[in-house]
């Protein structure tokens, strides 16, 4: 490990991985010659720009070059969701007094700032500033791959994933054990608590996967955070590679232990899985956070 400056923080990451070569201006032929990255097109149609931010001036976005996911969507009562969700923000529902919840973990092999892994606890919610009805809203999302979401847990590996997630981006990031394991037969992952114990865990088959070519389906996920008490959205894309779906998914093991990540999913009363995604082979291109507006509660 090498010790570099974040902003006005310190941090260890990996000697001569790429955050330590090249500080975020990845060069996109070195990494097109490692063996586990399928492609860098999606990236080059995509120049970074060097930003400003609360770690010091960095540029975006953040490059995940090879990255493999699985979302574990549920049902869960919208008067519970509301109790968790500031009150600028609406549950998005898909039938009155429902609303959906989802469970995520992330693994990233090849990436600006090096491997981790990641787990999520988020809420689907209405698009900021939307009028339409909450089943336009819907119906769009489903359509088009994009949802908006409001994220209560969100704990990573390494410190430097936690140190630009917190104060980079907002989110509730802390550190710890977390492994993910993902491949086309079984989707698998555990996330530690303070003691080593389990605060949750996952496993189940792998859906089918089918395979796209590169850029031919992109899917978003936008997410809301306030910064220094002003409220940002931060805009996540993620181009599949190889994907798949079970609906009404029922040979899963979920466990909810003991920690942060299992009280904020027993607050929102989750009803029952409705949906697994599993991403086997993708890549991510995350944005930095830009001011948004949201309605101002009455």
């Amino acid at each position: 490990m090498v010790e570099v400056e974040l902003g006005d923080r310190k941090v260890a990451v990996p000697k001569g991985g790429l955050y330590d070569r090249y500080r975020m201006n990845t060069d996109l032929d070195e990494v097109d010659r490692d063996p586990r990255v399928p492609s860098v097109d999606f990236f080059r149609r995509m120049p970074k720009t060097k930003v400003d931010s609360p770690i010091g001036t960095t540029l975006t976005p953040n490059f995940y070059y090879r990255s493999s996911s699985a979302r574990i969507t549920l049902l869960a009562r919208s008067r519970a969701i509301r109790t968790r969700l500031p009150a600028e923000l609406s549950p998005l529902e898909v039938a009155p007094g429902l609303g959906l919840i989802s469970i995520m973990f992330f693994r990233y092999d090849v990436c600006d700032i090096d491997f981790y892994t990641e787990a999520a606890v988020g809420i689907a919610v209405r698009p900021a500033r939307h009028g339409r009805l909450g089943f336009i809203d819907l119906l769009a999302a489903l359509k088009n791959d994009q949802l908006d979401s409001y994220v209560l847990s969100l704990p990573v590996n390494t410190d430097i994933a936690q140190i630009r997630g917190h104060d980079a981006y907002g989110l509730p990031k802390w550190v710890t054990e977390l492994d993910v394991d993902i491949d086309t037969d079984r989707t698998a992952a555990r996330v530690a608590n303070d003691t080593g114990g389990t605060d949750l865990s996952f496993s189940a088959p792998t859906p089918s996967q089918t395979s796209h070519p590169s850029g031919r389906r992109v899917s978003t996920l936008v997410s809301y955070t306030t910064i220094n008490g002003a409220w940002h959205s931060t805009l996540s894309q993620t181009n599949m590679l190889a994907t798949g779906t079970t609906r009404l998914p029922r040979d899963i093991t979920l466990r909810i232990g003991e920690g942060r990540m299992a009280d904020d999913l027993r607050s929102l009363k989750p009803i029952k899985p409705v949906r697994l995604d599993v991403v086997t082979e993708g890549q991510i291109a995350l944005h930095m956070p830009i001011p948004t507006s949201v309605p101002t509660p009455a």
